[in-house]
Order: structure tokens, then C-alpha cells, then sequence
């Protein structure tokens, strides 16, 4: 068995060991698009062609915060960015790193890193950072923020999303999601953790970041569709820009 790395050791700074074994768990499900990772695959082409209109992902160098098994990173490397793909969970960095073998992807890298020793160590190195469904997984997402600017090059694009915290996401994204429909297994988020979008633009705004356009994500479960809107009372993205 080959010894921890120092990137792993950094691991601790700014993650929920249960949240990180509960995916951990899952990992070889990832890649399955019938699996409980199928929302996921399913938003990822809206997500990924809201990226790249804002972005323009061809020829750029792109990093990829609390990646997991790789589906968003993937695709951006397929869009023609030079991505690379960061988490605290060994097991889906495995998975990511095993799909892009199978499938051939090139221009994608992952690696087991915090973002906050990743800031630390490379400020200023990315044009495109993404931090999709994961700031309401950690225990400081103020702190993510911070990082992913600091990573960022001047005028680079940054892209947020997570979850609203009110009544109707309550009842959509855990009631509903979880225990009704069950598109999600049971347990994946805890409502405390969800963020207003006024939070999150107030860390965008400390962090020195200009928020550029905002988007909502709904779902019809009786036609299984999903798609972008005005209507950020559920799912929400964030692109922000950090000043050149």
C-alpha cells in the first residue's frame, strides 16, 4: 500500500468525512446513467452548454472543484479545454481517472488535492473554475469561494451552483427528490446546508468576484425533463467573473 500524499494530507481542512464516504460509496456507480448518479447525467449537457456560452471552453484551461467521478470534467475536455478535476474522495477520483482511460478523453487530469492547498499553491493558474453541487457538502463554502477565485486568472470565468434554502426546496430537492421520487438516495443533502443565493453572491462579492448572469434548473417528473429558467428557488448557477 503506497503512503498518503501531502495532498491528501491536506484533505482535512475543509471536508465532512461522512460526506465524503457516502460518495465514496457510490463510486462505481458513477458512470452509469441509470444509476443513482442519473440526475447528474442528465443535467450535465444544460450545465455544460451554459458553460461554455459564457466561457467559450475551446483552448482554455479549466478547473473542475469537487469533480467526483468526472461527468463535468469529461465533457469539458471534450468541449476543448485542458481540465483539470479536483476531490477529497479517492474512490471517484479512481473512477474519473479509469473513464477517461476507457473513453479515451484527453486533455483531462485529476488529482486528490483540497482546493484551499490548491489556491495555496497555484493562485492565479486557471481561465474557467467550476464548483457544481458542492459547496452545500463541505462545512465552510465561504471558504471554497475564496479558493476557486484565488485560483482563478484575472478575467477568468467562475461557475457556482447548489441549492436554494427555503420551503420549496425543502420539499423538492429532499422530500420529493429523495423519498418521493427517489432520484436521489436518501440522505444526500441536509437542508441546513442549503445556500440563499444572496449568501453565496455575498461570498462572490468578499472574494473580489463579479456576478455576471444567474440561471435556475427545474424538473417535470412526469416528462423526466430538466431545464434552465429565471426560477432560482430550487437549483440555482452562478457565473461570475473575477475582475482582469
Amino acid at each position: 500500500m503506497s503512503e498518503p500524499s501531502t495532498d491528501a494530507a491536506a484533505t482535512a481542512v475543509n471536508a465532512d468525512p461522512q460526506e465524503l464516504a457516502k460518495f465514496s460509496e457510490l463510486a462505481h456507480r458513477w458512470w452509469d446513467p441509470e444509476s443513482e448518479f442519473r440526475p447528474l447525467h442528465q443535467i450535465n449537457p444544460l450545465r455544460l452548454d451554459w458553460i461554455d456560452g459564457q466561457a467559450s471552453l475551446a483552448g482554455k484551461r479549466a478547473l473542475d472543484v469537487g469533480c467526483g467521478g468526472g461527468i463535468l470534467a469529461d465533457a469539458m475536455a471534450r468541449r476543448g479545454a485542458s481540465v483539470l478535476g479536483i476531490d477529497l474522495a479517492s474512490k471517484p477520483l479512481k473512477v474519473a481517472q479509469l473513464h477517461a482511460l476507457e473513453a479515451g478523453t484527453s486533455g483531462v487530469s485529476y488529482r486528490e488535492v483540497a482546493v484551499e492547498a490548491l489556491a495555496a499553491e497555484a493562485p492565479r493558474s486557471f481561465d474557467v473554475v467550476t464548483c457544481m453541487e458542492m459547496l452545500e457538502h463541505v462545512p465552510d463554502p465561504s471558504s471554497v469561494v475564496r479558493a476557486c477565485a484565488t485560483l482563478a486568472q484575472p478575467g477568468g470565468w467562475l461557475f457556482f451552483s447548489t441549492l436554494n434554502r427555503n420551503p420549496k426546496s425543502f420539499a423538492f430537492a429532499i422530500v420529493g427528490a429523495e423519498y418521493l421520487l427517489r432520484l436521489l438516495p436518501r440522505g444526500t443533502h441536509e437542508y441546513a446546508r442549503f445556500i440563499r443565493p444572496s449568501e453565496l453572491a455575498r461570498w462572490c462579492r468578499d472574494a473580489g468576484l463579479e456576478l455576471s448572469a444567474t440561471r435556475g434548473m427545474e424538473y417535470n417528473p412526469l416528462t423526466r425533463r430538466y431545464w434552465l429558467s429565471d426560477d432560482t428557488s430550487v437549483n440555482y448557477l452562478f457565473a461570475c467573473r473575477k475582475p482582469a
